[in-house]
């Protein structure tokens, strides 16, 4: 279990008792981030897109992304779009419950590594703000593959957030 998981409950993604210092709670709670991205983002955040978002916190969060067998490229393995636009969505989630609702912030660069094949399920990311200025906001993103420990990709990204 990783420090994030054991931090922070899954259905509420509130803070748990105990909680490490330096796990802050989000300055836009999760369910209220999560109504503001079904309304105003619908084509990316909705029902059926399989995302859905598990906890936030002050500088980061933990997004998950619903297995569906139109993931797969040949060889059976989750294609590199896939985990490329979980690691986007991850950041932005990210982003937003640490410096409230500013939807126009966008990215302006991501590098994923891609580190081994992803198992064929859900896919996990946990997302860490290394850090949030007043224009850019710098992360990680470690993914992993339902279940398991070893991560399946690791990708950095910036965003640049309006005034």
């Amino acid at each position: 279990m990783t420090r994030t998981q054991a931090a922070f409950g899954g259905a509420a993604g509130q803070v748990k008792e105990g909680m490490s210092a330096t796990l802050k709670p989000a300055t836009l709670p999760r369910d209220e981030l999560a109504a503001l991205l079904t309304v105003e983002f619908p084509q990316l955040f909705k029902a059926d897109s399989g995302y859905s978002i598990e906890a936030v916190w002050q500088g980061g969060c933990r997004v998950r992304r619903g297995f569906h067998d139109n993931h797969l490229r040949p060889g059976g393995t989750i294609s590199g779009p896939t985990l490329m636009e979980l690691a986007d969505f991850g950041l932005y989630v990210a982003v937003l419950a640490s410096i409230g609702w500013k939807p126009l912030a966008v990215t302006t660069n991501l590098s994923i590594n891609f580190l081994r094949k992803p198992s064929p399920r859900d896919l996990v990311a946990e997302c860490k703000l290394l850090k949030l200025g007043k224009r850019l906001a710098v992360g990680q993103v470690t993914i992993t593959s339902d279940g398991e420990a070893e991560p399946v990709a690791h990708a950095t990204g910036t965003y640049s957030i309006p005034p």
